[in-house]
């Protein structure tokens, strides 16, 4: 059924307004999950995580940290994944930062309990990667490792993304209060599983 669905719906290529407005509305979730996660004190996996760390230890600014550090990924998404995704990548990340750098001046959160915004921010990220993934872009870091082995190596993105995160928000015991790790376990978990669900190969037709 699913084979014949596909014969009879063949891809349709997106056009530049469609990745326009996909790379615009994913950088926007993802800047607000992460500006959740950074009020409450939470990380979250890959290199944003480790930009974090950075923040909370040294001070360093999250979105300078964070966009520094995704440069060298851009090499791999230029040798294995192509110069679009690689520019689109790119353009992602610089919108993340600069989101991000602008949140506190525009965005108050009174009341956000950390529980919350583990879910809810891990879910806007979730849907913030899943936007720019399916038109071929990423925030950088882990999530072009995870595009990289979906696509040459059939693995899971979302399984990939999880598991990195996983890890990384566990290396933050050493600077962040139990409770907090515990919440951006949370966290990763709702991001990871929202793009295991729903970024699987051959489940979506755009191209």
């Amino acid at each position: 059924m699913a084979a014949s669905s596909s014969a009879s719906h063949p891809p349709v290529a997106h056009s530049w307004l469609d990745d326009a407005h996909a790379l615009i509305a994913g950088s926007l979730f993802v800047a607000l999950g992460m500006t959740m996660f950074a009020h409450v004190g939470l990380l979250t996996g890959g290199l944003a995580g480790v930009a974090y760390l950075l923040r909370y230890a040294f001070g360093v600014d999250l979105s300078l940290a964070f966009f520094v550090l995704n440069m060298p990924f851009y090499w791999l998404a230029w040798r294995q994944l192509g110069g679009e995704f690689t520019v689109k990548s790119f353009i992602a990340v610089a919108l993340v930062s600069a989101c991000t750098a602008a949140a506190p001046h525009y965005v108050r959160f009174q009341l956000l309990d950390p529980w919350v915004a583990s879910l809810v921010g891990g879910l806007l990220i979730g849907f913030g990667l899943l936007a720019l993934l399916r038109h071929r872009a990423s925030v950088g870091g882990v999530n072009i490792l995870a595009q990289f082995l979906q696509q040459k190596r059939g693995f899971s993105a979302g399984k990939v993304q999880m598991s990195v995160d996983v890890c990384v928000v566990l290396a933050a015991l050493m600077t962040v209060p139990p409770e907090r790790v515990l919440q951006s376990v949370v966290g990763a978990v709702a991001i990871g599983a929202f793009l295991a669900l729903n970024h699987r190969p051959g489940r979506y037709l755009g191209v």
